[in-house]
């Protein structure tokens, strides 16, 4: 079936030779060393960028790639090499009951470019600008539905010619509504919809299905000069439908399966359906040792991770999306959020940070999760703003050392309830890092971390201390105030820009205490959170996106 034209059409043109020589094309090994950055690009910048606060949630923000472009220093200043943007084709344009879609996420034209966000010429624009920089270009695409306003009358009245390509409902499921989400052959086959926008099922197990999808993503790579892509809902499309896509893709993939369960995400690897998947499985530990469970449920998370999946060093690690209420909603804590914050930043795997982290944004589900960033000022002052920027230049530099880096695991050094301490990388450019659970007002006490040779001169990034390794290779962490610890060699500091000035290692408080269980307690009686489960999960919140 030929494709209806379009305006905006994501047609190939002569600037497009221009342009070519700048697709980095990487595979997931380069990927791998990056750290992403998410943007909602409809509440990242404005055009003129202008910071009214003026914006109802749940309609347009106005945010444009142009705005985007114009705001770039933000992003990169902060150390990411990589910016994950929403998705670009054409939305439905009514105005329903639950909103409008600013989110990008209910398509109805893969062929036309989202004038919302700007034009083809607009999205090409940044593509170049992110590549000028040597960051790679990441989009969200929907491949398992599209959408369509209805009365919440059942089954949904889908006009099905107004989709394009796919405009006859020969191309998707009949109807039937997600009820049993442990069965594949259920959420898999019928609809995702919410009150007031109904998600017309594709059948990806079609053959014609197939082939068209693989066209369309083919081009759109092609013409954008896309890096990687993020699959939204991969776990609700058929399983075969994944490896093909993402071959036609030709580029790197993280594919939305949303478990917590290893077997059930580590599946998609084993199977060889994905390469990469954005990190559930440690997702909802990491998020519930900050709320009363003790650090070693996210070790064994992480561990089982890496017994159960081929490679935790291609999923993306993350404590917030657009999906999920901010780590803040529950926790308010800033030094639980900088704890939080360095295990995404130095956990295996792709770091990935959602727009408004960065400011300690409090949203507790969907749309206030997706809060305009311009409410911030684009504060680069902010704690958790140059926690991220510290954090980065430190990994980026030590894989600019040795890139074996990126691609080792990394090992427990030391857990308990209220600590977790990991190394990470090979001799001479590793990081050693320590996570607590405690809060700024935890007490000051000295914990020995390992993972040093005697002798070695090692500096805590954080508090630019500088210590000399023991006999064991062991250096002490002065901790307090519920901070987290980051020790890396001093010579892997030369030419960053941190530390140069440094203090000789010795405790905030004199009256430390040498043992680090007598400040361990028992946290869960401190943050006792019979909302996290109610708020992590969101369900209802997550389906219409």
């Amino acid at each position: 079936m030929a494709r209806r034209s379009t305006s905006g059409n994501l047609a190939v043109c002569a600037v497009l030779l221009a342009l070519a020589s700048v697709c980095l094309g990487a595979t997931a090994s380069q990927w791998q060393s990056r750290s992403i950055y998410q943007v909602m690009v409809d509440r990242f910048a404005r055009t003129d960028l202008s910071t009214s606060a003026e914006c109802t949630l749940w309609e347009f923000c106005n945010g444009t790639w142009s705005g985007l472009i114009n705001e770039l220093d933000y992003i990169q200043d902060m150390g990411f090499t990589a910016i994950q943007i929403s998705p670009v084709v054409r939305n439905i344009e009514q105005d329903t009951s639950v909103g409008t879609a600013y989110h990008g996420y209910w398509m109805v034209d893969m062929y036309a470019i989202n004038e919302h966000f700007g034009t083809a010429a607009d999205l090409l624009r940044l593509s170049d600008e992110v590549h000028k920089r040597g960051m790679y270009l990441m989009v969200d695409v929907v491949v398992n539905n599209f959408a369509a306003a209805f009365n919440n009358t059942v089954p949904p009245p889908v006009d099905f010619s107004v989709f394009n390509p796919f405009d006859d409902a020969k191309y998707f499921h009949e109807y039937c509504n997600v009820t049993i989400w442990t069965d594949p052959q259920n959420y898999q086959n019928c609809w995702l919809y919410p009150y007031g926008v109904a998600l017309a099922d594709l059948d990806t197990d079609a053959p014609a299905v197939v082939d068209m999808m693989r066209t369309w993503v083919k081009g759109l790579v092609a013409n954008y000069s896309i890096d990687g892509i993020r699959i939204d809902a991969a776990k609700h499309v058929d399983d075969a439908f994944l490896p093909a896509f993402v071959d036609a893709a030709g580029v790197f993939a993280l594919g939305e399966v949303l478990t917590g369960v290893t077997e059930d995400m580590c599946r998609y690897q084993t199977l060889g359906l994905l390469t990469g998947m954005p990190n559930y499985l440690e997702y909802y530990p990491l998020n519930a040792v900050f709320n009363g469970h003790s650090m070693e449920d996210l070790n064994t998370a992480r561990v089982g991770a890496q017994t159960g999946c081929n490679d935790t060093l291609v999923l993306g690690t993350f404590v917030e999306n657009h999906d999920v209420p901010r780590f803040a909603a529950s926790v308010s804590d800033m030094a639980l959020a900088k704890n939080a914050m360095t295990y995404v930043m130095l956990n295996d795997g792709i770091p990935t940070v959602y727009q408004g982290q960065e400011q300690h944004f409090n949203g507790n589900g969907t749309p206030f999760n997706r809060e305009p960033l311009w409410k911030s000022g684009y504060n680069k002052s902010a704690p958790l703003y140059n926690l991220t920027s510290t954090l980065n230049k430190l990994r980026n530099t030590v894989i600019a050392l040795n890139s074996s880096y990126a691609n080792s695991l990394s090992d427990t050094l030391f857990v308990d309830v209220n600590h977790l301490c990991l190394r990470k990388g090979p001799d001479g450019s590793q990081i050693v890092f320590c996570i607590n659970n405690q809060s700024s007002g935890g007490p000051t006490y000295n914990l020995s971390v390992g993972g040093f040779t005697q002798g070695d001169s090692v500096v805590e990034v954080l508090t630019c201390m500088v210590s000399e390794a023991d006999f064991n290779g062991n250096v002490t962490a002065y901790m307090g105030q519920g901070e987290p610890k980051v020790f890396v060699l001093r010579d892997a500091l030369n030419k960053t820009g941190l530390c140069q000035t440094v203090t000789p290692a010795a405790p905030s408080n004199p009256a430390t205490s040498p043992n680090p269980n007598a400040a361990a307690g028992n946290l869960a009686a401190i943050w006792a959170s019979t909302a996290l489960l109610a708020t992590v999960l969101s369900w209802a919140v997550w389906l219409f996106v």
